[in-house]
């Protein structure tokens, strides 16, 4: 069984490692934040003062950060990943970050014969609490296998898209069906309300039919019951959003309606709702049609 080094233990990151825990498998933990690793020691994992340390003793290394600058930070340096790692480490930046990125940080692993997996997640914080995350992966396929007891410990979907870099792409692709889906329901609902429907009623009128998504059934609830409590932030969200038409543009590709959303997702970080659920989109809506999506309360 892989021993595994797990470096981010924020809203996604700790609930994966509980799961790893949970597995059996012997997990030790970094963050910058002291409390977030005792509460994880507490539960069975081990500590390390820094990524080097991490690093040494594991077959597998996992980042779950918040960016690509801080993926950099952790794998370079005389502190780093790979300054501790021993060869034939597999390390797995599980971060939302670009293709360009993941590649970059692929051929660092190269340098210290490391094998590399770009390896983003779909299914949020509750995917992370019940190990239903589906991975979207970057990198050999054998080497996936090799660690399949690490993933299957955390999700149930393990696609490998292709090589270094195609992970990264499949979340951006997500990305923007997932964003641009609840920017849709929030229309829908924000015209429910505007006509006096029941936006709850409304949703659930519509569940089952061809509009019903895993989107709708996991924000449509948060709107209407004004829940904007982060499982995923607008914070998050609008980065890899940015990442997607950063990347468009390197390809030359117009992303019509993605633009559109980067637009109001700026538009609600210059209001204060940056850390709020991205289901929080519907405010953006709800401020220029002067109306709030609100089921009456029984």
């Amino acid at each position: 069984m892989s021993k595994v080094g797990f470096v981010g233990l924020g809203i996604m990151g700790k609930p994966m490692v509980l799961n790893l825990l949970k597995a059996g498998i012997e997990t030790t933990v970094y963050d910058i934040n002291p409390a977030a690793v005792d509460a994880l020691k507490e539960a069975g994992a081990k500590g390390a003062v820094s990524p080097k340390e991490l690093a040494g003793g594991n077959d597998v290394i996992i980042t779950m950060v918040p960016n690509a600058k801080i993926v950099g930070i952790l794998l370079e340096g005389p502190d780093g990943i790979l300054a501790g790692v021993k060869p034939g480490t597999v390390i797995v930046d599980m971060s939302s970050v670009s293709p360009v990125d993941s590649k970059y940080f692929a051929e660092l692993a190269k340098s210290k014969q490391c094998p590399f997996l770009d390896s983003p997640v779909s299914g949020g914080e509750p995917g992370a609490i019940h190990a239903t995350l589906a991975f979207m992966v970057g990198g050999d396929e054998a080497v996936v296998e090799q660690i399949r007891d690490v993933y299957d410990a955390m999700g149930t979907s393990i696609t490998v898209v292709g090589p270094n870099g195609s992970g990264s792409v499949a979340k951006l692709a997500n990305q923007i069906m997932v964003n641009l889906n609840i920017a849709a329901v929030s229309e829908a609902l924000i015209l429910a309300q505007k006509a006096g429907a029941d936006p709850k009623k409304v949703y659930e009128a519509v569940r089952g039919g061809l509009a019903g998504s895993t989107v709708l059934d996991a924000k449509a609830p948060m709107m209407f019951n004004r829940n904007f409590k982060p499982g995923g932030t607008l914070a998050i969200n609008l980065k890899d959003i940015t990442n997607v038409m950063d990347t468009a543009k390197s390809l030359e590709v117009p992303l019509i309606l993605t633009s559109q959303l980067q637009q109001i997702m700026l538009s609600l970080k210059s209001d204060g709702h940056i850390m709020d659920d991205h289901s929080g989109i519907v405010q953006f809506y709800e401020k220029i049609s002067g109306v709030e999506v609100k089921t009456p309360q029984k």
